[in-house]
């Protein structure tokens, strides 16, 4: 072999040395992965109370705004009962009004038989004295004392009357036990209503949606998802052998399958308590007779922003993604 074909290979070699030292020695700078996806928060739709949906206002994959209407229920049965609450509480108030009233009235007919009664008393005493002086009849004097016993029993009878309309009467104006009940229902009945619009809790877009005019739903039921225009990160699962240097702050950059070309930073947010197969619906059991080590991979969370910057490049739940770590930098 010649000297300038042999310092080729010798450079060949070095060549490929060196590559692969710079390979690794990025790889272990700039760990990767490609087994990652994009997630967002996805909120589950569902009514707080049954009927019959009257309208519903979106499509599938619609973008809406934050309180935006997503669907109707039928509101003839809540708004008559609303109307039966708000009658019930204006009848509560006069009720609670007349009752007052009739404690005015109990109390003016016991200051009337207070009243009769020391009259009634006074007119005993008279008689009594005349008597002594043989001036009336002993007659006179037992219908006196009658009278008296008499008005004392009316009072008896007017103090019983005011204390029932006191317990009756309770409270006065908007303290009432019974006003307060009535509104009490008022407000559930309205609330009824109000519920009988959902909105859109978030901004979001529309998935599976499946719902109908004319279906009948229950409380509770789940029927579409939105998917949250707010918060999105990358849930990269990570070697173990990479999480070596993988700190929490640390920038990376996530590289989007669906749109080559465009790449987003973000910074690392937290990194998983347990491998992926621990938390499976069938963890691997190692103690066995056949078993085989394999190298398990950690989710990584990283934060990415809300949009690439061009508004026709969505972000979408469940991208392909590729994320890189700078394990040389910090936030």
């Amino acid at each position: 072999m010649s000297r300038s074909k042999l310092f080729l290979l010798l450079l060949a070699v070095a060549a490929l040395v060196g590559g692969l030292f710079f390979w690794w020695r990025r790889q272990e700078l700039y760990p990767s992965s490609d087994d990652a996806y994009l997630q967002a928060n996805i909120l589950t739709i569902a009514p707080l109370i049954g009927g019959a949906v009257a309208e519903v206002a979106v499509v599938e994959n619609e973008r809406v705004e934050r309180h935006a209407v997503l669907f109707r229920l039928d509101q003839t049965d809540r708004q008559l009962s609303n109307e039966a609450a708000m009658a019930q509480v204006e009848l509560a108030r006069h009720t609670a009004l007349s009752v007052g009233d009739n404690v005015a009235a109990a109390s003016a007919q016991l200051a009337g038989a207070r009243a009769s009664l020391e009259n009634a008393a006074s007119e005993l005493a008279r008689n009594q004295e005349l008597l002594r002086s043989a001036l009336v009849a002993r007659s006179v004097v037992d219908q006196a004392l009658a009278q008296r016993n008499e008005t004392a029993a009316q009072v008896a009878v007017a103090q019983a009357n005011l204390a029932a309309a006191r317990s009756q009467a309770g409270k006065r104006g908007e303290d009432n036990a019974t006003v307060r009940a009535a509104v009490a229902q008022l407000k559930l009945a309205s609330r009824n209503l109000e519920y009988s619009e959902v909105i859109a809790p978030s901004a979001g877009w529309i998935a599976n949606l499946s719902l109908r005019p004319g279906q009948v739903v229950s409380a509770g039921q789940p029927l579409f998802s939105l998917v949250e225009d707010g918060d999105w990160w990358v849930d990269a699962n990570f070697k173990e052998t990479d999480l070596q240097r993988i700190r929490r702050g640390q920038p990376a950059t996530v590289a989007i399958d669906m749109y080559p070309g465009i790449e987003l930073h973000g910074t690392v947010e937290s990194i998983g308590a347990g491998s992926g197969a621990v938390f499976s619906l069938l963890p691997p059991q190692n103690a066995t007779g056949n078993w085989v080590k394999v190298t398990q991979r950690f989710p990584v969370r990283i934060k990415i922003p809300s949009s690439p910057g061009d508004q026709a490049l969505q972000l979408r739940v469940g991208a392909s993604v590729t994320a890189t770590v700078d394990t040389t930098g910090s936030e």
